[in-house]
């Protein structure tokens, strides 16, 4: 073996690498296998079903395990992704790095303990695994070298020293996608860079709205009708082309690329319940940007408790009147559509009484967002993820038409929405991965020409260390984001890959966020430094869409089921 200093450096330790990460991977299923077990034991699962009440009793041991099933996903598809660059003659230095730390650090972490959040460890024990499967599992020689030698020093200031070589390209690694979607990345990245880059620290210092021509540019360049079929005007891609866009959007200001997620949850509404009739109404309109809808699902106090809804929907005459307060609207004043979830069925209290409306309304200005007399907003002021703005709003007897309502049938509103969270929660896994990009090139610039004690400050192993593990774990976050997407393109139920990668992303893009505020020392902390604002936006990623605590008990409930069945 060579000097484990330079460990996987040459050519035939390349190919040793994949079979080393290929055994160590069996040996984390294993221990995923044991803690599964051992939890189910527990808390008592029979015939495949999890007690919600016991479930949460022991929440802490349940977000541990699907804490510990993403970290065994990721490693699984980090390794698929080297083998076949391996298989394809692509696998080279980078990408060898970018493997050998990743399956190092989060081998070491599922031993010693992963962190679910800045104060929140969940480790093996707590999981009812007991020290003869933990030893087992640390002593096997395929964990055992990878946690020894992959993420090394010399790895970490070998990796950044070829990033620093590569800057000014799309990603650090080969993302192990074909040359179509490269083409489209590379696209969008230079509509990033010189549309919204030179802008998007001003506009968010200044809480302004995105300008309209920079929308109507996005339009013209088909964001918003990516994923909706050609025949109804869009281009007919899938959610992985959806991911790359959403990434390079997002790397250049999150707003940017959320506004896409606007038009992609409420095409996703008509496509997967509206008649006929709605998507040859609505579609065509979303796909050019003609229509820009707005998501009016939460309520004051509700947060992901949606069976909690008060929202009315109550039928007068040919047409519904919509009466309800809601909270946190997205860009809920320059649009003309509102998707709208209200309670139809009086007297109920869960999601069986909820429905789902495609409700117009007249587009506002920054200076009247809510033009018509039936409904009221205000404006949330918030840290970041500005651009869009922040709403409550009022539903005071807005009156819909009769086919406003999705599908045409009662009842149906919460299933229509759930049947949306898959894409949803892919598309924020890749708005993350775009945030986190963006403060790693901050971050990679700034120790490239800060200069310290005679020497540039990504020279210190406390830096370009952070550097390292930023760029391994975007790696890392993408390949597990592209899983899921593939899984939807193919049709395969896929809410358990979404919600990992939707988890593990959010984590990512903050400490990412954080390690990048770090590394500019004070000037992170001011204003006129974009990194500021990129931790300011990273914050809301482990809240929307699904809380992490939320997300984290949806996993660890699929992963239970898996198990018990």
């Amino acid at each position: 073996m060579t000097d484990p200093r330079h460990a996987f450096e040459t050519a035939p330790h390349l190919a040793e690498l994949t079979k080393l990460t290929a055994a160590a991977l069996v040996a984390a299923e294993g221990i995923e296998a044991t803690a599964r077990a051992a939890l189910i034991h527990r808390i008592g699962g029979l015939n495949g079903r999890i007690s919600g009440a016991s479930l949460e009793a022991d929440q802490h041991a349940a977000h541990g395990l699907a804490w510990l099933a993403t970290y065994v996903e990721s490693l699984r598809q980090m390794h698929h992704w080297a083998d076949r660059l391996n298989a394809e003659g692509r696998l080279g230095e980078m990408e060898s790095l970018l493997l050998q730390i990743a399956f190092g650090e989060y081998l070491a972490q599922i031993d010693g303990g992963i962190p679910m959040s800045q104060s929140e460890i969940a480790r093996l024990a707590d999981l009812g695994v007991d020290g003869v499967a933990r030893a087992r599992f640390r002593d096997d020689p395929a964990v055992t070298r990878l946690m020894a030698e992959g993420n090394s020093d010399a790895a970490r200031q070998r990796l950044v020293r070829l990033m620093a070589e590569a800057r000014g390209t799309a990603t650090f690694g080969l993302t192990g996608l074909d040359e179509d979607m490269e083409m489209i990345r590379n696209h969008f990245r230079r509509f990033a860079t010189e549309r919204v880059e030179p802008h998007a620290h001003g506009w968010h210092l200044a809480d302004a709205l995105i300008p309209m021509d920079v929308i109507d540019e996005m339009a013209e360049l088909g964001v918003f009708g990516l994923t909706i079929p050609e025949e109804f005007g869009g281009a007919g891609m899938g959610k992985t082309a959806m991911c790359v866009v959403s990434e390079e959007l997002s790397r250049g200001y999150i707003g940017v690329g959320s506004l896409g997620t606007r038009s992609e949850i409420a095409a996703e509404l008509i496509l997967g319940g509206g008649t006929e009739a709605q998507k040859a109404e609505w579609l065509p309109k979303l796909a050019s940007g003609e229509t820009l809808p707005t998501a009016v699902f939460t309520e004051p106090n509700t947060g992901s408790d949606l069976g909690a809804l008060r929202t009315r929907g109550v039928q007068d005459g040919a047409d519904w009147v919509l009466t309800g307060n809601k909270t946190w609207i997205t860009h809920g004043g320059r649009t003309d559509l509102m998707t709208v979830l209200a309670r139809t069925a009086p007297g109920t209290d869960n999601y069986a009484g909820l429905s789902m409306f495609l409700a117009p309304k007249t587009r506002g200005t920054a200076n009247q967002p809510f033009p018509d007399d039936t409904i009221a907003g205000g404006e949330i002021e918030v840290l970041g993820y500005r651009g869009m703005k922040e709403y409550t709003l009022a539903l005071d007897g807005h009156r819909v038409p009769g086919d406003a309502l999705l599908g045409g049938a009662e009842g149906q509103g919460f299933k229509q929405l759930m049947r949306t969270f898959e894409s949803a929660r892919i598309q924020t896994a890749a708005r993350a991965i775009g945030v986190a990009q963006n403060a790693l090139e901050l971050s990679l610039a700034y120790a490239t020409d800060r200069v310290a004690f005679g020497k540039p400050t990504k020279a210190f192993p406390r830096v370009y260390g952070k550097l390292a593990i930023m760029a391994v774990e975007i790696m890392v976050a993408r390949q597990l984001t592209y899983y899921a997407a593939r899984e939807k393109d193919a049709g395969r139920r896929c809410d358990l890959e979404a919600g990992m990668a939707k988890l593990l992303a959010a984590r990512v893009a903050w400490s990412a966020a954080d390690n990048g505020v770090q590394i500019h020392g004070g000037n992170g902390f001011a204003l006129e430094y974009p990194i500021s604002r990129v931790l300011c936006d990273a914050r809301i990623l482990s809240i929307f869409e699904g809380a992490a605590e939320i997300q984290a008990q949806v996993i660890a409930r699929r992963v239970l089921e898996q198990g018990a069945n």
